[in-house]
């Protein structure tokens, strides 16, 4: 537990308010920024993160249409490439207290078509566990085949030898499918349903090197989410399936030794765009009745994502006895 108070003394105050927080947030000017999308009339956007280039593919018609369930996950997001170089910088405080590892395992939450938050740290972990809808799948599997990391981060030997499972479900009604593309990394994309999948069941998609799928830990050393929080209606829901996915692993409680179980607690970094106050408040006000929240600091977040940029960095760890 030492390492991860150390990492939420050093990414800035912990949250005690919400209202006060929203207040402080939004009471500042915030660039105008449309919607928040790159280019939604474009079926392709190129992007550089650190350096490498990125082609993107799009679905402009796919976003206007009227498909149940939604949309918003068909056109790349502003916040995403930006938040893709921040948390795969190597002086980002989620590597520099080892919260983020060579060998750990991340989860993500609504990764839309670009796969570029996987496609960026990937290399640098395990294994990268990327959930969405369905209607994500062909155009995500276009660009994780286009975008393939060249070659394995010199630090992340651990998940060179990992196996892509093709088949499998990460629910208890069977209805969600997977794969990981290109065969070469170490992303699995599986659907998730916020409202009525198991993500106790996340991990069955991963193979271990000897083609067994069962693991005993089926948690997630860290949860990302960017830019999901938009609509109320996805709160609880929302909420929920992080605090599900926490529960997988130990509590955080300072002085508190792991016992028998040797994985940390999940921590969560939720990113997003400011754009609604009332939802944001109403994301925030569920969150904090099951999380501790920390804002991250200017300066961990640099100038990019730093107040005043129109984007937003909360850190969450599952609260002491809600377990």
């Amino acid at each position: 537990m030492e390492e991860l108070t150390t990492f939420l003394s050093s990414i800035g105050e912990e949250v005690e308010d919400a209202e006060e927080e929203c207040f402080l947030l939004f009471a500042q000017d915030i660039p105008s920024a449309n919607l928040g999308f790159v280019d939604s009339r474009a079926t392709s956007v190129d992007v550089t993160i650190h350096g490498q280039d990125y082609t993107i593919n799009q679905s402009p018609t796919l976003l206007s249409s009227s498909r149940a369930g939604g949309t918003t996950g068909a056109v790349l997001w502003k916040i995403t490439p930006l938040f893709a170089e921040w948390i795969t910088t190597q002086t980002n405080p989620f590597w520099t207290s080892t919260i983020l590892t060579p060998t750990s395992t991340v989860l993500e939450l609504g990764c839309g078509i670009s796969g570029l938050i996987a496609l960026t740290l990937s290399p640098t972990i395990t294994h990268y566990v990327a959930t969405d809808q369905e209607y994500v799948h062909r155009l995500l599997r276009s660009n994780f085949e286009a975008n393939a990391p060249k070659q394995e981060h010199p630090k992340s030997k651990a998940g060179s030898n990992r196996k892509p499972s093709k088949h499998g479900s990460s629910s208890s009604n069977n209805k969600t499918s997977q794969k990981s593309t290109p065969q070469s990394t170490n992303i699995t994309f599986t659907t998730l349903d916020w409202e009525t999948d198991d993500p106790a069941a996340l991990k069955d998609c991963i193979a271990t090197n000897d083609g067994n799928t069962g693991h005993e830990d089926k948690g997630f050393d860290v949860l990302i989410s960017c830019d999901c929080i938009y609509n109320e209606a996805l709160i609880a829901p929302f909420v929920r399936t992080c605090a599900d996915v926490c529960r997988l692993r130990p509590v955080y409680a300072p002085g508190r030794e792991l016992g028998e179980r040797k994985e940390k607690p999940t921590v969560c970094v939720i990113a997003q765009q400011q754009r609604s106050p009332e939802v944001f408040e109403t994301w925030l006000k569920e969150t904090m009745r099951v999380f501790r929240v920390w804002r991250v600091s200017d300066e961990a977040l640099g100038k990019k994502l730093a107040s005043g940029s129109g984007y937003l960095v909360h850190v969450l760890v599952l609260k002491d006895g809600d377990q």
